[in-house]
């Protein structure tokens, strides 16, 4: 599609249902891949017609039967052929993603925020945390754009949030973010390789979605995946190398009755089959999502030698 198409085009869609479904059809023949918010392209396109004329998503059904100008018209197009083009995730096109129902400025520096555990965030996560004694110490391991440390701080007000990355670049991206939301006094950034800039410092919740991907994925991921930081995404042969780094170290960075949580995607498999004794709570997730796991202080202390075996130097 070129920009002389427009004309043609916008003659004969007029509604945002017109545009959505004519962009859902451009995305499917595109054979466009959808794992960064949306998954089908219907939403996808959804997405960006909403963005192009400055609506929220959340608004009624009846929205979908407005009539468009002619100049949003065209902006929704181009949205449109940039998305087909670049193959980019649309929040980099938007720089815009939601995480815990939170807004976040993202673009190539850092990964789109989309783990699952932002539901457990929403859920003040139950059960191992309550109202009576909620996280007062949490640390966000490999923060990215930070959306996970600026969701525990939005959904636990009271609590002290340190957010550790070896990215400077990420490190930037999670600082305009605090920003955005208010947070500077409450989440504190820290470069660090894992703990190192964390050394004597104790938590109630360790909570990280670090690289975990293999290098077999990593060799067929879709074009979309192609556009956020490798160092975010990979991470050794089977993807657990900064994985075995938390699980040495973890224990003594939490305080009594801590525990730890850590996301491992397809990578589970290689988490079982690198620790068979380890009893892991693998959690579930009514919105979807899998490979996130829970250990206490315990935990971790009752396999110290396993896991520090499993380090790699």
């Amino acid at each position: 599609m070129s920009s002389t198409d427009f004309e043609g085009i916008t003659e004969q869609l007029h509604t945002i249902a017109d545009y959505c479904r004519y962009g859902a059809s451009l995305f499917n023949q595109a054979e466009l891949f959808y794992g960064h918010g949306n998954d089908n392209a219907l939403s996808e396109a959804f997405t960006l017609v909403m963005f192009a004329i400055s609506l929220p998503e959340n608004m009624g059904d009846e929205v979908m039967s407005c009539r468009l100008l002619k100049k949003e018209k065209e902006d929704i197009l181009a949205f449109f052929q940039q998305r087909i083009e670049t193959k980019k995730p649309i929040a980099y096109i938007t720089n815009l993603a939601y995480f815990a129902h939170l807004p976040f400025y993202v673009d190539e520096r850092v990964l789109v925020p989309r783990s699952p555990i932002g539901e457990l965030i929403e859920n003040h996560f139950a059960p191992y945390f309550n109202e009576q004694k909620p996280p007062q110490k949490i640390l966000d391991l490999c923060t990215g754009s930070g959306c996970i440390a600026i969701a525990c701080a939005s959904y636990f007000p009271e609590a002290q949030v340190e957010a550790v990355d070896l990215s400077i670049d990420a490190l930037n991206v999670a600082q305009m973010n605090i920003e955005n939301h208010g947070l500077s006094e409450q989440v504190i950034l820290i470069q660090s390789d894992v703990f190192s800039g964390v050394e004597g410092q104790r938590y109630d919740l360790i909570v990280t979605n670090p690289p975990y991907v293999d290098q077999e994925d990593m060799a067929s991921l879709p074009t979309e995946f192609t556009h956020e930081p490798e160092m975010g995404l990979g991470c050794g042969d089977d993807g657990l190398d900064i994985v075995r780094v938390i699980l040495a170290q973890g224990a003594k960075h939490l305080n009594e009755n801590g525990i730890l949580i850590c996301e491992v995607g397809n990578s589970q498999y290689h988490v079982e089959a690198l620790y068979p004794e380890v009893d892991f709570t693998w959690l579930s997730f009514e919105r979807g999502g899998h490979g996130v796991f829970m250990l206490n202080k315990a935990q971790l202390e009752k396999h110290a030698e396993l896991f520090s075996a499993a380090v790699i130097v």
